[in-house]
């Protein structure tokens, strides 16, 4: 008897799964029924099952979605206003430019054209912290992206306005607040933004309400030896015993960038089973310095990778932070160094787990949501395959990805977003910061 499915993947070329194994088949097939993996087998095995559609992968890389585990997605309409500065000049500039136009309407458009290029790139699930998270879900839902994003965190009311008890009460609200956009599945996530915009006192608080909702934890830790220095001339400690002592590792903790994370901190976080979000690109160009990938790896933190935002790192694509780590490991240290199957996990299935999916993405295996990406293999660039990780790390480009499933639905399709009129975004979103000529 045949078996119906909702679509049958075929005769991939590459079949990179990052399972448990890491096994890589050659002329395989997928099927996918009610957004999840139903099978995986040979494409002979698979033949008989009847598809309601079908998608010939037979020149094709089909790998798991790339996850960007840290990322302001609305930032791309700020893409190259801060240019030549470090981090604090960076934010000065920013914030004057955030201040003039970062309302909630403005900051769903920004989103919605991040979603975009992070889909078309190959990215299908992004962690993503700005402010007004209810409109940025929104934008990016409208996409199709799988759009992990909380409510933030301040001392201070910042560019949203908002005190602190308005945070807390947002907070409560959250887990509504996402059950009504819908969108596919995201665990619930609470932001502060660091460990010296958030004293130990309101780090608690987040802690707790963390814990009564079953929430994740995302935050600013370790990212210049700056913040390292004033965080300890504050308390006598580092950002991460801060985390600890306030119960914020008492939850899932994933940091955003983790550069200069000492021994002891990546003890503490390894003991806690939290994560880093390694952002190379970003954290060079602003000259923050070079997260030890390898070392936090082997002290049993997971880590994931991220682009940060748009204003600092320019763009979204994950391809060219994949290579950034794997170059930045060699130059730290020897090309022997690169272990290239880790460099594809951290963006993938170690990805997963470094943002709370690790059960649900992030590898292609039964009973996984089907996030997945093809590579056309059709390319000078990338003929011959003789290492099918060498050519995902170091020559494979987000220009090669021609289709892209979230949750098994077909978001791009050669090409080209499904969801949305891309001509009609980049009109509005011209038309919005047009503003900005006059600041």
């Amino acid at each position: 008897m045949s078996t119906h499915v909702d679509l049958l993947i075929t005769n991939a070329k590459y079949l990179v799964t990052v399972n448990k194994t890491n096994e890589i088949f050659q002329n395989y097939s997928i099927a996918i029924t009610d957004g999840k993996i139903s099978h995986v087998g040979p494409a002979k095995e698979l033949s008989t099952l009847v598809a309601t559609n079908t998608f010939d992968a037979t020149h094709h890389l089909i790998s798991p979605g790339l996850i960007n585990s840290h990322t302001h997605l609305a930032m791309s309409l700020l893409r190259g206003w801060a240019e030549g500065v470090n981090l604090q000049g960076f934010l000065e500039r920013v914030w004057a430019a955030e201040g003039a136009i970062m309302d909630a309407p403005t900051c769903e458009l920004g989103t919605e054209l991040g979603a975009l290029e992070a889909l078309l790139s190959g990215t299908t699930t992004t962690l993503d912290m700005y402010l007004n998270p209810e409109a940025t879900h929104k934008g990016a839902v409208r996409v199709g992206l799988r759009h992990i994003c909380g409510p933030i965190f301040f001392d201070f009311p910042g560019l949203d306005g908002l005190e602190w008890k308005d945070r807390m009460e947002r907070a409560r609200e959250w887990p509504n607040v996402l059950r009504n956009i819908g969108g596919p599945f995201i665990p619930t996530y609470f932001m502060p933004h660091s460990t010296y915009t958030d004293s130990p006192e309101h780090l608690s608080e987040v802690a707790e309400i963390a814990a009564e909702f079953n929430a994740n934890i995302h935050l600013h830790v370790s990212e210049t030896q700056a913040e390292n220095d004033d965080v300890m001339n504050r308390y006598g400690k580092t950002p991460t015993e801060v985390c600890r002592d306030t119960g914020i590792l008492k939850r899932h903790t994933l940091y955003g960038h983790g550069v200069h994370l000492s021994d002891s901190d990546m003890e503490i976080l390894a003991k806690s089973h939290g994560a880093v979000a390694h952002c190379p690109g970003s954290n060079l160009k602003l000259g923050s310095g070079v997260a030890q990938f390898n070392k936090m790896v082997a002290s049993g933190v997971k880590v994931g990778l991220g682009t940060d935002g748009c204003s600092s790192s320019n763009d979204l694509d994950m391809f060219s932070v994949i290579r950034l780590a794997a170059h930045l490991v060699a130059h730290t240290g020897t090309p022997a160094d690169v272990d290239l199957l880790q460099i594809i996990r951290a963006a993938t299935a170690d990805g997963a787990e470094a943002v709370g999916l690790g059960d649900r993405i992030g590898s292609i295996e039964v009973g996984k949501e089907a996030d997945l990406i093809a590579i056309d293999l059709l390319q000078p660039h990338l003929t011959p395959v003789h290492n099918v990780l060498a050519l995902l790390v170091f020559a494979a480009g987000r220009g090669d990805v021609t289709d892209v499933w979230v949750a098994g639905e077909h978001v791009v399709s050669h090409r080209t977003s499904t969801k949305i009129d891309a001509k009609d975004l980049i009109n509005r979103v011209n038309a919005r910061i047009a503003v900005l000529a006059d600041i």
